[in-house]
């Protein structure tokens, strides 16, 4: 089954961070604060079903994308209790910015919408969605929630909307975003290996902030700092190795995010340079 997860190792790391840098660290969050629910969006063209989590926040509170930023805190999910669930896809829509005592963070305020494409392990059989969501949620204080879902999908469920607005919020595609070309160079740090991407590609509008995602279990990305030569967006992290082991970085599996005012870009991959 194929699950966009967060490495417990990752999520570990960024928790330190979290808590070194946000103002206070609570209990968990109530029911209150945060909730989830299951929704349905019947069955897509490729016969497998369209579903989503939909995560609502009290008004003021925030939570955070897959990769959260220094001083955010990853979410993971288990799925353990589904039933003939053969492959999971999750399209994250484009996040924001925000910064927390100083650090940037990545995330989304009030209600996040996150589309899954549901493939079900045996075609024609009903498939029960049910797990656990961890997350943490932030406002004043920082608290982790853990919620948890169980719910028959409706294969008869008409379009959502709510799902629509939020497939039609996530990033560009590379070639929807007019890229070019995307290289990525790698050399040795002190901790770590650093790498910088130069990618060829149109403005994705005011301040752009790029992160760049390892794709490898094992490593964790700093935050990346990116800068404009012209026609040409320079992105800059350095992969730190969670447990200390040997690692290699695999250029096609890195997944370089553009976040612009006008629009996000999802670039997948980049070649030597």
């Amino acid at each position: 089954m194929r699950q966009n997860l967060i490495t417990p190792a990752a999520a570990l790391a960024a928790l330190f961070a979290a808590t070194a840098v946000t103002p206070a660290l609570s209990g968990a969050a109530d029911g209150e604060i945060v909730q989830i629910e299951v929704l349905d969006g019947g069955i897509t063209p490729r016969g497998t079903y369209q579903a989503a989590l939909r995560i609502t926040l009290q008004p003021g509170w925030k939570t955070y994308w897959r990769a959260p930023g220094d001083a955010g805190i990853p979410p993971s999910f288990s799925w353990r209790g589904a039933r003939n669930l053969g492959g999971l896809s999750m399209t994250w829509p484009a996040p924001e910015v925000f910064l927390t005592s100083g650090y940037r963070t990545i995330g989304y305020h009030d209600q996040l919408v996150l589309p899954l494409e549901v493939t079900p392990e045996t075609p024609g059989k009903p498939v029960r969605l049910k797990g656990r969501m961890q997350l943490g949620v932030c406002k004043d204080v920082c608290v982790p929630a853990e919620l948890s879902f169980d719910h028959p999908l409706d294969g008869d469920a008409g379009r959502n909307p709510a799902i629509a607005a939020a497939l039609a919020s996530r990033p560009w595609s590379a070639k929807e975003a007019g890229v070019r070309h995307a290289a990525c160079s790698l050399s040795p740090s002190d901790y770590g290996m650093k790498v910088t991407a130069r990618i060829s590609m149109p403005s994705a509008g005011g301040e752009e902030i790029a992160v760049i995602e390892p794709g490898t279990p094992g490593l964790y990305a700093g935050e990346t700092v990116s800068r404009r030569e012209g026609g040409i967006l320079v992105a800059e992290t350095e992969f730190l190795p969670a447990d200390g082991t040997a690692y290699a970085i695999d250029r096609s599996r890195l997944r370089i995010t553009v976040l612009g005012s006008g629009h996000a870009v999802d670039i997948r991959g980049c070649s030597a340079g």
